[in-house]
Order: structure tokens, then sequence, then C-alpha cells
């Protein structure tokens, strides 16, 4: 009796865990209902009795609690988007500055790839032609930037589909 006890214990306990690595600040468009992890990365996010499979898969050898603490394997904060991007800003500022005004550049491919984004010259295009409500003639900063920067992306639904790490 003490051996069952136990044993409804751990699954009530991995129960819980598997229902908080999805929580609201990862990413639930790229998996189903079993969460992040290895299982999302094998089936997907198909419907139905498989996702117990996923649950299962990503539950062994606990690569689930490593996906969420590496931000790999599906598993990825919404929230590390914003604060990654402001680094990226006051990191590189002034040729940020320089490549959107162009339109083109390196640190737009690097904008984009921490965004998520799949087509960079719609990103570049985007925040091109919001150039001077992103960067405004008095002193802004960095989180200024960083969330106009942001919100102009959110507001382009055709350029923001393709991002995949926004919120």
């Amino acid at each position: 009796m003490r051996k069952l006890a136990m044993l409804a214990s751990a699954v009530v306990l991995l129960g819980l865990g598997v229902t908080n690595a999805d929580a609201a600040n990862l990413n639930p468009s790229t998996y189903g209902t079993a969460g992040c992890g290895l299982g999302s990365l094998i089936f997907q996010d198909e419907p139905g009795l498989v996702q117990v499979l996923a649950a299962t898969t990503n539950g062994t050898f606990g690569n689930q609690t490593f996906g969420i603490t590496t931000g790999t394997l599906n598993c990825v904060d919404r929230r590390s988007t914003s604060r990654r991007a402001a680094l990226f800003v006051e990191a590189n500022r002034e040729a940020l500055v320089k490549d959107v005004s162009r339109g083109s550049g390196e640190t737009l491919v690097g904008l984009s790839a921490i965004m998520g984004c799949s087509d960079t010259k719609a990103v570049a295009t985007s925040l091109q032609s919001n150039f001077s409500t992103i960067f405004l003639s008095e002193p802004s900063s960095t989180d200024q930037v960083t969330d106009a920067i942001l919100e102009t992306i959110r507001a382009d639904k055709a350029v923001a589909s393709t991002c995949t790490q926004l919120l």
C-alpha cells in the first residue's frame, strides 16, 4: 500500500512538472499540449493522443527541464526577447541607427535573429519606414528605442508573422 501511495505521489509530481513547463512565458505556438522538450521536436503540435507520447518523451531523462533551463528544445522564454534586444540595442546603437536609416546591414540581421524573424529584409524595410518614430530627435533611452522597435515590428502584421520570438 505504501508503494502505491509513493507511486501515485510521483505521478502527480511529474504531472505538475509538465504543467509548469507550459507556463505563460514560453511560446506555446511551437509545441502541443505536452509542452516544450524533445517530444515537441519529434511530435510537434499534432493534436490527440500523440501528445501523451510527446509528454512521455519530454519527461525522459529530464530533457524538458534541460530545455527550459537552457532555452533549447522549443523552450523559449518570450520575455527574454525584449531583454536580449535591449542589450543588443545598447551595445550596437550607433551602427543600428545607420543600418536602420539605410534599410540594411549586419545589425539588422542580428536584431532579426534575436526576434526570430525569418525575413530580415521585411524587418529592415519596416524599421526604415518608421525611423523617425524609433529614433526620436531628442535623446532616447535604450529601453525607449527597444520598445519602439518591438512595437513597430508587432504593428506590421506581415513582418510580425515571420517572427517567432515576439510577445
